[in-house]
Order: C-alpha cells, then sequence, then structure tokens
C-alpha cells in the first residue's frame, strides 16, 4: 500500500480549482486499492482585499488581465466544457459576482473538523460556478454546509465569531512564504509541487513515479 498525502492549495473562487479536484478525483480512483490518499485543503484568496458589492466577472477579468470581453468569455466557455466532460456544473460561472471567499474558508475549516472538508468545499464550488451564489453571503454559507450534513445553526455561530480566521491567515502566509502565487497547488508528501489543474493521466503517471520511490 503506498500511502500519499495530498495538500491542496485553493481559493473557491478559481474555477481551476474545482477542475483541478475533479481531475485528481479521478486519479485516486484510478489508483485505489493499491494507493491511499489523504487530501488536505488550505486556503489561498485570489483577491484578498475584495469588499463591498461584486463585480460581473467577465468585466473583472477584463480589468486584471486585459483583453476583451469577448475573449473572456471563450475561455469561459472552454472551462464550462472542460467541466461539463468531468461531471461538474459550471452552468452559471459568466453569471457570477467577484466576491470575498475569507468566511467560506473559515467554513472548510470549521468542516475538516466533522470529516466534511472536501465536501464543504465542493458544496461552495457548486453554489459559485454552479449557481452564480454569492459565497460571501452568511446565508449562502449556512446553506452549502446544511447540504453536506453540517448543523446549520453551528455554521451560522461560526460565521458571527472569528473562529477560523487565525488558521485561514496562517494557511495563507504559510504557502505564500513557500512560494506559492498560483491555484490549484499540489503539495505532494509535502515534497513535491504539482502546479495547476493537470490532466488526469498527468497525475496517475506522477503518484505512480513517487509511489515507486524507495522509501
Amino acid at each position: 500500500m503506498n500511502n500519499i498525502q495530498i495538500d491542496i492549495v485553493s481559493d473557491i473562487a478559481c474555477p481551476w480549482c474545482a477542475i483541478g479536484y475533479a481531475r485528481l478525483e479521478q486519479a485516486m480512483k484510478r489508483l485505489t486499492p493499491e494507493y491511499e490518499f489523504n487530501v488536505q485543503w488550505h486556503a489561498f484568496e485570489l483577491t484578498p482585499d475584495h469588499s463591498g458589492e461584486g463585480e460581473p466577472i467577465l468585466a473583472a477579468l477584463v480589468r486584471k488581465y486585459g483583453g476583451t470581453e469577448d475573449k473572456m468569455r471563450a475561455n469561459q466557455d472552454q472551462m464550462m466544457q472542460i467541466a461539463k466532460d468531468l461531471g461538474i456544473n459550471f452552468e452559471k460561472l459568466q453569471e457570477r459576482f467577484t466576491c470575498n471567499t475569507f468566511d467560506g474558508h473559515r467554513l472548510v475549516k470549521w468542516a475538516d473538523e466533522q470529516d466534511r472538508q472536501t465536501e464543504m468545499k465542493q458544496a461552495l464550488f457548486e453554489a459559485y460556478f454552479g449557481r452564480a451564489e454569492n459565497v460571501s453571503d452568511h446565508s449562502v454559507l449556512v446553506r452549502c454546509a446544511e447540504s453536506v450534513g453540517l448543523d446549520p445553526t453551528q455554521a451560522r455561530e461560526v460565521l458571527d465569531s472569528e473562529q477560523y480566521a487565525n488558521a485561514v491567515r496562517d494557511d495563507e502566509a504559510t504557502y505564500q512564504q513557500a512560494g506559492v502565487t498560483a491555484v490549484p497547488a499540489f503539495i505532494i508528501n509535502q515534497k513535491y509541487l504539482i502546479s495547476g489543474a493537470q490532466e488526469t493521466d498527468t497525475l496517475v503517471q506522477a503518484f505512480q513515479d513517487i509511489g515507486a520511490e524507495p522509501l
């Protein structure tokens, strides 16, 4: 049995993070039962200073990266097709607004204590990319928590407090200091870095290569 630790640095607002995890999930399934995987999610904010009302995503992407809305729409269309092929919901990808994801990351930390971390992350991806919901809105976050079997009252209590804020900030500082500047980033066995939403075959080969290394 090969044991693989995977630390995923990602943001809720990053569509490639959702795609990257779906591909990772496929890779892990292909390698079961020869490999046992332990996945841990870590916080990263693409726009940590975001506040106030959100901006339509296409306009925000043009302002950040340049180009035209038509070009951004084409890029998003491509991502939507990739997501569809992977069975993940990106139906409202182009209709979403920018938003702050800090509280969402806090809920992911809370969900980890109840073995629902991955489910919580996927629920947030679904809300943001599939339904274009505002994942900085506490009501939306509570519904996401409830949808994966977590107690909505406890979720609200977490959000109304400062719980897990330091844990999120520690994550961000740790991986920034480690040189992570873009997401998704997959740190394997605390030793190897795989950057970006790599294809499933690439991930399978990487895990096999790591598993073949002498202990």
